[in-house]
């Protein structure tokens, strides 16, 4: 059975054809961003993958939207699949080792073998937390500024000596596979990450939450922001059926 589609229909689509990528770009923590780079479907992708079981496409914006709200309702999340997206980020490798544990997706990351670490790429927090007895997962923010300057001065005096000595190993000859050894787990990396878009939902389920740790949640936020505006009724109805964090 062919399905039908009309211009006007055929119009909406190419509108992901015209997207302009470069406002996708949030800058996150002190030297850290996110950046849509690429995007295969939008909403109306997951509206034609549930449609094609019965040889039918496209119909109108509110009944595509309501089919949308449906299979978020009830649980129907293959379609979501359907759209992908492709993401450049740039975070600490602590922040980076979280990330990657959300295997549904492709990951490819800036190798240290290849590359030299720049005296610049360490990450300076910006607040100072504390465990909770109560619980295990989670770490509040003090208002201590204090504290905050000195763990900051504890935390660049490392960064500086780790990198001192990076570099006189790179100065001997030693292999830079071997000198990042010494590097701390606030060193920035880069990684592209490709994912659809139910994968993201998880994602943003996990880390757009307060259990999840401080940094990764801002990237989370970030991203939730990118969904929203590329696909803001698969996110209305992610929003409203599917979300379980306490963030968005």
């Amino acid at each position: 059975m062919a399905i039908d589609e009309t211009s006007g229909k055929r119009a909406e689509r190419q509108n992901m054809e015209n997207i302009d990528f470069s406002k996708f770009e949030k800058n996150i923590l002190d030297k850290g961003f996110v950046r849509l780079v690429d995007m295969m479907g939008d909403d109306y992708a997951a509206v034609k993958a549930a449609r094609v079981s019965y040889g039918q496409g496209l119909k109108t914006p509110e009944r595509d939207k309501a089919l949308i709200m449906y299979l978020m309702e009830h649980g129907h999340e293959t379609p979501f699949e359907h759209i992908v997206f492709t993401f450049h980020a740039k975070a600490p490798l602590f922040v980076a080792r979280q990330w990657f544990r959300h295997r549904i997706g492709s990951f490819n990351e800036i190798s240290q073998r290849y590359t030299e670490i720049k005296d610049e790429e360490f990450y300076i927090p910006s607040n100072v937390r504390v465990n909770v007895p109560e619980d295990r997962q989670k770490a509040v923010q003090l208002n201590d500024e204090e504290l905050l300057h000195k763990v900051i001065d504890m935390m660049e005096n490392v960064f500086d000596e780790s990198y001192k000595i990076y570099k006189e190993l790179l100065g001997l000859g030693v292999a830079r596979e071997l000198a990042r050894i010494v590097l701390p787990l606030a060193t920035y990396t880069q990684f592209y990450w490709t994912v659809n878009a139910r994968s993201l939902m998880n994602f943003l389920n996990l880390r757009a939450d307060s259990h999840a740790q401080w940094e990764i949640q801002q990237y989370a936020i970030a991203i939730a922001d990118i969904f929203k505006e590329t696909c803001p009724w698969t996110y209305e109805a992610f929003i409203k059926y599917g979300y379980r964090g306490d963030l968005l």
